[in-house]
């Protein structure tokens, strides 16, 4: 939202009426431009009955005034304020995760998000592509990945929770999708558009029981075929050590670097059992070529080869916190999810970090009373006060250790979400409180983030986003 920065009112407006802008004066539009006289992080806007004028340091910045320039258009009510903006954001990395593995959701429900998040200066995309439950892209050479693996054959109703197999219902109905190759170029370019970078999630070696059902030999029991998982949690299936599966890999993010243009790249990194490694003859075999001494080590095998891959491609690599367990190489980009302690970690081994962090940024929990709520993930709540309030960079840290938190993101997990229009209730308006965080708008009291947020969400509307109203 524009109210926490630099807004100085001027003595005229200029209407938008009918298609078309009425002033005393003509009105000259808006124009654009690069000025190597501000910081690359910042943008300077005015508006005057004239025209609009916007420049920036850098095209991200550029992308950042136009995006206040529509928040104040769809604010306008017609009429559209005389006004001086100078800005920059606190973070340069204002994301959200968004899972399509677990549900599938079309190009529409996707771009939707995508405005969604433009409105509020949020700048990545973390798209989500793979996982147990499905395989969302198109590889070429791999046909299965989307003819057997983006499909399963029926989905956990309800809560998992702690309940045992034999107490699971399930809907009977499959479960599909994928996207095209061409289809993420087109997303790309509509994200870059709107001042978004994607960037894309290839989860691995855990959370690929969609690829080893796909094709079996990936795993560590060539001959045991799987099904596309249907439940929820953390699956025992992850890749095998042969050569083939290092060559799978190879293929799989050469071809999705080659889709996605922007410079990072999330290789997954987490909750990855090593049962299958403890009980493989191949793994424990490869365990004494690589020079290791623990099956654990296995994973930084894993992660150590995506980097290499990745970085041929000029890609730096994202990984979940998971990967400072094991061997990591210096360039990768650590996203904590586990807490505050996960980012001191970080931090102090001098890894740049994102802070993602369950219990300040899942906005798969509920966000009130869970009797109220739709169905939602575990069994804590986080409301909307709790975003914007959250304590998330530890106490303590030194200036160069303040610099390494590249930022903060949100995360929709999709176990429990399944339409577009859950999808953007349990986004917004958390969304909204995220993002003045991460811009690093001036701290106020929550009451009055509330407030401003109350004139706020008619923007919402606009673009047709089915937030959650306000209690």
């Amino acid at each position: 939202m524009t109210d926490p920065i630099s807004l100085v009112p001027l003595p005229q407006s200029v209407v938008w009426s009918h298609g078309t802008w009425e002033t005393n004066d003509p009105w000259e539009g808006l124009s654009i431009g690069i000025s190597g006289e501000l910081a690359r992080e910042e943008y300077a806007l005015a508006i005057t009955p004239r025209g609009a004028n916007l420049t920036a340091g850098s095209e991200a910045a550029l992308a950042d005034g136009r995006n206040t320039f529509n928040q104040i258009i769809l604010a306008s009510g017609g009429s559209i304020p005389c006004v001086t903006i100078s800005d920059r954001p606190a973070h340069a990395w204002r994301g959200l995760h968004l899972d399509v593995a677990r549900h599938f959701f079309d190009v529409s429900a996707v771009k939707t998000m995508i405005d969604g998040m433009a409105l509020h200066r949020l700048n990545v995309l973390h798209l989500h592509l793979t996982d147990d439950q499905g395989w969302r892209v198109e590889i070429d050479g791999y046909p299965l990945l989307t003819e057997v693996g983006s499909r399963r054959a029926q989905t956990l109703v309800g809560a998992m929770g702690d309940s045992a197999p034999e107490e699971w219902v399930f809907d009977g109905t499959p479960h599909g999708g994928f996207y095209t190759q061409q289809q993420l170029r087109d997303l790309v370019q509509y994200a870059s558009d709107r001042g978004v970078m994607i960037v894309p999630e290839i989860d691995l070696p855990g959370h690929m029981q969609a690829a080893i059902a796909a094709y079996p030999h990936l795993g560590n029991n060539p001959e045991q075929q799987i099904a596309v998982r249907e439940v929820w949690g953390i699956s025992q299936h992850v890749l095998g050590v042969s050569d083939e599966v290092f060559e799978f890999l190879r293929d799989v993010l050469t071809q999705i670097a080659d889709i996605f243009p922007a410079p990072f790249f999330h290789i997954g990194g987490d909750e990855c059992p090593i049962t299958e490694w403890e009980q493989s003859v191949a793994a424990r075999s490869r365990l004494t070529e690589w020079g290791f001494t623990r099956i654990s080590e296995i994973q930084g095998a894993f992660t150590s080869f995506a980097t290499e891959v990745l970085r041929e491609r000029g890609k730096t690599v994202v990984a979940w916190d998971e990967v400072l367990d094991t061997h990591v190489p210096d360039d990768v980009v650590v996203m904590n999810w586990r807490g505050s302690d996960g980012v001191k970690t970080a931090v102090d081994r001098g890894f740049r970090t994102v802070v993602a962090s369950s219990d300040q940024f899942y906005f798969d929990k509920a966000q009130g009373d869970r009797a109220a709520e739709p169905l939602a993930i575990g069994t804590d709540v986080l409301t909307l006060e709790d975003v914007y309030t959250a304590q998330y960079a530890p106490k303590g840290l030194s200036a160069e250790q303040e610099k390494l938190i590249l930022g903060l993101q949100g995360q929709l997990w999709t176990e429990y979400i399944a339409t577009p229009e859950h999808l953007q209730y349990m986004a917004f308006p958390r969304l909204c409180a995220l993002a003045e965080r991460a811009w690093g708008s001036p701290e106020q009291p929550y009451a009055q983030f509330e407030e401003r947020l109350r004139g706020h969400l008619h923007r919402l509307e606009a673009l047709g986003i089915a937030y959650r109203p306000l209690d």
